[in-house]
Formats: structure tokens, C-alpha cells, sequence
């Protein structure tokens, strides 16, 4: 196979001066306490103008992120960035519209006891037309044990004459998709009452400009502001007196960096003597070693293919650059379908085509995993500015263990087998590994089918409540529980900034639960149309062009357009 040929990326973004920075935090500053008291109607006003103004800029928006990932602009692989940039900025800002309209605390579908203190309230399907856009699919949020499911406490208090006081937030984007840095800064304004100040990532600040166009109703309203620039920039912000509260998306390393220093040694010693550098609140996203469990089951010719497309696409996505990308496929020992699977995901990412590696320091990343593993199996092709598709097999299931204690971020995928010889020995295997062996805690993928889940129905709950993960998605991607929006997106609480892992806090939650644990999407085993997750999918970037138009103007009469391009997927 020859070398793909990417088109050239747009030109770097030079960072933003630190007089015009200054301005913008002016303005900003100014502005907070009449934004904690703008009311309902007149945010709403906002959001629905922000929607319009993405409309508008959403084709340029996705050409400049093709092209600086290296993806054709008239392929069908052209969806990740419609779903990973405006489909899913605009379905945020939606939701957030109908989550005003009750005042912050629009109504779940249900709420259901899943344990003898701990309730989950459903927030997908909500209506007629989430059941006909993904049929089967549901999602939940887990409310933290002992608390209720209570909402928009920040609107709950305005109604009782206690507005908020007005806060500056420094919101650090993420390089790789696009909607995380404008959906991180929308949590921040509707969901936690504070002016935003968003500085762009640079391997993606060329986003800036539509992004800036996207949201320019809040940057009219003096609420909304982005900057560009590397560490000067983003030092020069963090340390701030302007700057009240930090949200960022990233790394484990680059947060300790901000929190207790850049060299090694002052973090440890402030570590041991609880000195930070920065006192501010600070929240953050900051990625895993993503596990795929694979319950044992009784799998026809047809399951085996579906679900092997499923977790080569949970791979391939986005080239692997995704902090819940699949990173270890955990599989039972004992299961007699075992090989057959594991040759059947080899095939699978062996079809993908190959991609730009645009996310700097892949290579050196990948080449720390072919130091370890001598065995690894390269499965994809391999060439300048590509790191190929590559399987780990027989990584041990222990702790410290380099493939479950480093996040690749790069097209790696390791295998695990617990000792289980069916799926009730897997099932109760599996949260162990998981909670004490696996680095992170953002989010996992379970597959099981229907029939496994009904004979084994104790345990299958039984994990998913023991699972210490922020979102578990059961049969899809986790990718789902970030573009839902309506479910919550972030770590299992619980992180002390002395060892972050991945992160405090959570971001989307469009239902505005004040006390959310975890989120669980649940979808069938199989699905018919392909899904939309699914990297092989023939028209993903028309079917998602489709979706974009529906979430800006939700209507039942746009409906067949997108059922017409999702049944040819």
C-alpha cells in the first residue's frame, strides 16, 4: 500500500499579545456580575442566536479541521469532524436551550433506585425523536450515593434572591476535537454562572476564528473571549488575579505542571507538604487507558463481525487521538470464541485506512510501546507522519504494567485475559482489574449481548454499579457518552489534585445535576442502521450533515432526510 497524501494543514496561529490578553480579561472582568444576573429568557436569546452563527460557519469550520488532520473534505471520514465539531457544539447548545426553559431543571424521563442509597435518573431518550434517531439506545446519569438527584443550583438560588458572585474562569482547551474547548466554556457560563476566557490548544488554534464567529453573541454580551499562545500565554493566564477558577483538558503531566510545578523534584516535595502552586479551583478532563471489556458469550458468524467493526472503529476514530479511545481489549481466558474475535478486530483494523499522525508526539509515544513489547503486531501500514494500526498481545493483568499504566494516544491496542471461563467468572473479575489495576477513571466500554446480560443479570448490574468510571457505555463507543451532552463528561469523583489521574469535576450534563456520579448508555448489541460511531460507515459525513440541521431546528419533518443517508451507512 503506498503512503496516503495528506492535504497541507492551515497555518499555525500566532499567539495572542499579553496587552491584548490583558484587554480581553478586562472586559471579561467587567462584565461578570451583570452576567450572574441576566436572566432566563435573555440567556436563552443567547444560546439561540450562538446556534444560528454555528450554522453559518459550519463548513469552513470542518474543511480546516480536514485539513489539518489529513482527511479528504468530500469523504465519507469527513463525519468525525462534522460529529466532533459543530453537530455536537450545536446539540450542547440546544440542550442547554430546553434545560432554561425549565428553569435548570428540566425534567428526566425517570428516575429509578440502583441501590439502597443511590439513584440514576434516565435523560436519554427524552422524546419521540431521540427514540427514532437511535432506537434502543438509553442513557442515564448516577446521582452520588445519599444525595438527590436535585438540579440548576445555581438558577434554584437566583429564584431565592442568592445569585452567585461573579467569577472569571480560564477554560485550557484540547488539540484534538474541536467542540471540547467551546463546550468546556458553554458548562462554564450556563452551568456554573462565570465569564469564560478560552485559550485555544495550538494544534488546533486554527478553530479559533469559527469558534470565535460560533459564540459571537457571547463575545458581543462581553462574557466570551479567546486567546492563543503556548506556555507564556497560558502561564500568564493561570497566575492571574482576574482569573478565579481554571478548567482544563489534557494531560495528568501538564495539570501537575500548572498545580505543583514543571520540575519533578518541587512536585514531589510540594506534594508531601500540600503547597501548591495555585490555590484557585481548578477542574480538568484528563484522559485514561481505556478498557473494552468483552463479556463471554454464545456469538454467531454476524455478531462476531459487527462487534469487531465496533471495536476497531473505538480504536481508529479520530486516529486514535481521543482520551476514551479503546486501549486494552480485556477478554476471558476460558472463552472458546476468544481467537476467533481477536483474528476478526485484527482483520477489522487491518481494512482502516491509515492516518495522518497529527497530534504531536505520537511516534515517540508508539515507540515507547514497541520498547516494551517486542511482540507487538503491526497490522496497519507503516510510513512517514503514520503510526500503523498495532495489537499487543498477552500484556499481563497487573498493576504498573507499562500498556495499562500509560496512555498511548496513538493507534496501540493491547490484549488482557483475566482468568474466567465464563461470563460470571469474567463478570465478577472485571471491576476489579478495572478499579485497581487500569490507569484512569474517564471512561470504559462493556460488550455483552442480550441474552449474556438476562441470564447474568445480578452481576452485569453488579459490575456497572461497582465500575469506578465517569461514563460506561455498554454495547457503543464511549465517545456516545460525550456527544450526548445530556449525560455528564468527566472523571469518577474522587481524584485528590495530589494524584489527579483523570481529573475532577464534570463538563455537558445538560440536565444540570448538582451531585452526578457517573453516566451509563446502554445500546443494543446490535444495530441497524450502522451506527454512526462506526469509523467504515459509507456516508458518515452526509448522515451527519443531516443531524446537524436536525439539532439546530428539531423537527419530526427532517426526520427522513437523515433516516435516507444513515440506512445507506
Amino acid at each position: 500500500m503506498a503512503s496516503p497524501q495528506f492535504p497541507e494543514p492551515p497555518t499555525a496561529v500566532p499567539p495572542t499579545p499579553l496587552a491584548e490578553v490583558e484587554k480581553k480579561l478586562k472586559v471579561l472582568s467587567s462584565a461578570k456580575e451583570d452576567w450572574v444576573k441576566l436572566g432566563v429568557g435573555d440567556r436563552i436569546q443567547l444560546l439561540e442566536r450562538c446556534i444560528e452563527h454555528t450554522m453559518r460557519v459550519r463548513e469552513a469550520w470542518v474543511l480546516d479541521a480536514c485539513k489539518a488532520k489529513g482527511i479528504p473534505s468530500d469523504s465519507a471520514q469527513a463525519g468525525e469532524e462534522w460529529l466532533g465539531g459543530p453537530v455536537t457544539t450545536v446539540k450542547n447548545l440546544r440542550a442547554l436551550v430546553e434545560a432554561l426553559r425549565y428553569g435548570g431543571s428540566p425534567p428526566p424521563a425517570a428516575i429509578r433506585s440502583v441501590g439502597k442509597d443511590q439513584v440514576a435518573a434516565q435523560v436519554f431518550p427524552a422524546n419521540t425523536l431521540d427514540k427514532l434517531m437511535m432506537g434502543g439506545v438509553t442513557a442515564e446519569v448516577w446521582i452520588e450515593p445519599g444525595q438527590a438527584p436535585t438540579q440548576g443550583h445555581i438558577y434554584r438560588e437566583k429564584n431565592l434572591g442568592h445569585p452567585s458572585k461573579g467569577k472569571l474562569a480560564l477554560v485550557l482547551g484540547a488539540g484534538n476535537v474541536a467542540s471540547i474547548g467551546p463546550m468546556d466554556a458553554l458548562y462554564k457560563l450556563f452551568a456554573e454562572d462565570e465569564v469564560v476566557i478560552l485559550k485555544t490548544n495550538p494544534v488546533n488554534a486554527y478553530l479559533g476564528p469559527h469558534i470565535e464567529e460560533a459564540l459571537r453573541p457571547l463575545i458581543d454580551e462581553g462574557v466570551f473571549a479567546v486567546v492563543h499562545g503556548g506556555a507564556e500565554v497560558g502561564s500568564f493566564l493561570v497566575n492571574h488575579p482576574s482569573v478565579d477558577t481554571i478548567h482544563m483538558t489534557g494531560s495528568d503531566r501538564t495539570h501537575d505542571a500548572i498545580v505543583w510545578g514543571r520540575d519533578a523534584e518541587e512536585q514531589k516535595r510540594r506534594k508531601a507538604a500540600n503547597e501548591p502552586l495555585i490555590t484557585k479551583p481548578i477542574s480538568s478532563e484528563l484522559g485514561a487507558v481505556t478498557p473494552v471489556f468483552v463479556v463471554p458469550g454464545r456469538w454467531t458468524e454476524k455478531d462476531l463481525d459487527y462487534q469487531a467493526r465496533n471495536v476497531a472503529s473505538m480504536v481508529c476514530n479520530n486516529a486514535s487521538f481521543n482520551c476514551n479511545a479503546a486501549k486494552v481489549l480485556v477478554l476471558a481466558k476460558g472463552w472458546d470464541q476468544k481467537d476467533a474475535f481477536v483474528a476478526r478486530v485484527r482483520e477489522k483494523l487491518a481494512s482502516m485506512p491509515p492516518r495522518k499522525a497529527y497530534y504531536p508526539g505520537a511516534e515517540q509515544r508508539y515507540q515507547g510501546f514497541l520498547d516494551h513489547y517486542a511482540n507487538a503486531d503491526k497490522v496497519g501500514p507503516a510510513s512517514e507522519g503514520v503510526v500503523p494500526w498495532t495489537l499487543i498481545p498477552g500484556v499481563p493483568a497487573t498493576k504498573g504494567e507499562y500498556a495499562l499504566s500509560n496512555e498511548a494516544f496513538c493507534g496501540v491496542l493491547a490484549l488482557v485475559e483475566l482468568e474466567a471461563a465464563d461470563a460470571k467468572g469474567f463478570l465478577d473479575a472485571a471491576a476489579p482489574f478495572a478499579n485497581d489495576v487500569m490507569w484512569g477513571t474517564l471512561s470504559c466500554m462493556i460488550i455483552c449481548d442480550e441474552e449474556t446480560q438476562k441470564q447474568h443479570h445480578d452481576a452485569f448490574e453488579k459490575l456497572i454499579a461497582d465500575l469506578r468510571y465517569g461514563g460506561i457505555a455498554i454495547n457503543a463507543f464511549a465517545g456516545v457518552l460525550y456527544a450526548l451532552v445530556v449525560t455528564t463528561w468527566g472523571a469518577f469523583p474522587g481524584h485528590p489534585l495530589s494524584d489527579i489521574q483523570s481529573g475532577r469535576g464534570v463538563v455537558h450534563n445538560a440536565y444540570l445535576f448538582d451531585h452526578p456520579q457517573k453516566s451509563v448508555v446502554r445500546a443494543p448489541f446490535r444495530m441497524n442502521p450502522t451506527p454512526l460511531w462506526f469509523t467504515d460507515h459509507k456516508t458518515q459525513a452526509k448522515t451527519a450533515m443531516a443531524l446537524c440541521e436536525l439539532e439546530a431546528h428539531p423537527s419530526l419533518l427532517r426526520l427522513p432526510k437523515l433516516i435516507a443517508q444513515a440506512l445507506r451507512g
